[in-house]
């Protein structure tokens, strides 16, 4: 039986990746501060909702405590932790960030994935096979004005799973795949802003209007394909458009 854990799974790229999941049979256990309704409608029996602020440290510790991520692994021979839930704010120069902008970009993006990765280690040291994936961006590799904190967080994911790939876990494989650019509301929230935050503004507008930007369901459907195919875990970090099949 696959179970996947999911974070993010309200909106864009994180209600593809469920429906995806979903589509296939698989049970799914969802992580996020507000639910999917529409989803929930469709999947009764296999979307197992958990509104959670994954940006607070204290709420996600103590979800953890109550052993349900323990409980909800338990009978599985395919293990699966998707950390899909992220966020692109503060975007702004050095300076002009505020404090409390930065923690909550940081406690989202590096301390909630690197808690529940651990969290799903030690609860599924029975399985055969568990597979972790960060979703990572090209900003982890290639550093943008306006984007420090996102491009640092990023960053850290990706070495993140370098350093648990030299540590062997039997059974466990893990990766942090960029999906490309796709068509959410973070390319539409880049747009918004402006160039004197982001001076690369008008590369990503272009991208929108010469239709570059991937589907949300063209890239949630690539991801699941590489996650659960026999490859996974070859490449450690890399652009998910890139990877062999």
């Amino acid at each position: 039986m696959i179970k996947a854990i999911l974070t993010g799974h309200s909106r864009g790229l994180g209600a593809a990746i469920a429906r995806t999941l979903l589509e296939r049979g698989i049970t799914v256990l969802a992580l996020a501060r507000s639910p999917n309704a529409e989803l929930g409608a469709a999947f009764p029996q296999r979307l197992h909702e958990v509104q959670l602020d994954l940006s607070d440290p204290a709420a996600l510790c103590d979800w953890l405590a109550d052993g349900s991520l323990t409980g909800f692994v338990a009978d599985a021979s395919t293990a699966l932790l998707i950390n899909n839930a992220g966020m692109l704010q503060p975007v702004g120069l050095l300076g002009t960030q505020t404090h409390e902008a930065l923690v909550h970009a940081v406690n989202l993006n590096i301390s909630a994935p690197l808690v529940l990765a651990n969290a799903f280690a030690a609860a599924t040291g029975g399985c055969i096979d568990r597979r972790i994936v960060h979703i990572s961006s090209g900003a982890a590799r290639n550093p943008y004005a306006g984007w420090s904190s996102y491009c640092a967080t990023k960053a850290a994911l990706d070495h993140h799973a370098r350093a648990v790939a030299l540590e062997h876990l039997p059974g466990l494989r893990i990766a942090s795949l960029a999906p490309g650019v796709v068509d959410t509301t973070m390319q539409a929230e880049i747009r918004a802003g402006s160039v004197a935050q982001f001076p690369q503004k008008e590369r990503f507008e272009a991208l929108h209007t010469g239709g570059q930007l991937a589907s949300p369901a063209v890239a949630a459907g690539r991801l699941v394909d590489y996650l659960l195919g026999e490859r996974f875990g070859d490449v450690v970090d890399g652009d998910l458009r890139h990877l062999p099949g």
